[in-house]
């Protein structure tokens, strides 16, 4: 996800970003890194898959608000597929809400143990290829049915003909969407 930074940064030019490394080689694509070993899309497997690497990202995300002084409030969370896992499950879960979720190619793993009482309900976008031939696109109307559910305000678009990949049109709505979520906070 690094590779955005250039084409984000004449939108955010007092952005810094950072993508950290998930820890495993992807045993599914050669190339890839993942949080966690996935054999299938089970969602039980997905929930304990994403709970259980939370605790190390949330750690880093801690370490480096604190280290650059910043708050969730100038947080934008953004993943691609198990990224997008990580991005929504960590992203709803923080005690204060981050500013925005972008999710490209993902899944919701769980929403069955959020906090009831003050859920975080960050803006959030979703991206889906209409050809996913890893991750079905009704895996992005399962999420936008159920984050509206809960009450998360949620943009989806689906790039017509487009694999497990992200394209100029979905680069170009992140950027706009963290951009706008980041300028909505500073009025607020």
């Amino acid at each position: 996800m690094i590779a955005l930074a250039p084409q984000w940064q004449d939108a955010l030019p007092d952005a810094l970003f950072l993508a950290p490394h998930a820890p495993q080689r992807c045993s599914m694509m050669g190339t890839g890194y993942q949080w966690w070993g996935l054999s299938g899309f089970e969602p039980s497997a997905l929930a304990a898959g994403a709970a259980s690497v939370a605790p190390a990202i949330n750690a880093f995300i801690d370490q480096k608000l604190t280290q650059y002084g910043l708050t969730d409030s100038d947080l934008a969370l953004v993943g691609f597929s198990q990224g997008t896992m990580m991005a929504l499950h960590v992203g709803l879960r923080r005690s204060q809400q981050v500013a925005a979720i972008v999710g490209y190619s993902g899944i919701l793993t769980s929403i069955t143990d959020l906090p009831l009482e003050h859920p975080a309900k960050p803006p959030t976008l979703l991206v889906h290829g209409t050809a996913d031939p890893v991750v079905p696109l009704k895996a992005l109307h399962s999420a936008e049915s159920e984050l509206q559910g809960i009450g998360v305000p949620t943009t989806t678009h689906s790039s017509h003909g487009l694999g497990h990949s992200v394209d100029p049109v979905g680069i170009r709505l992140g950027r706009d969407f963290v951009s706008d979520s980041f300028t909505n906070e500073l009025s607020a």
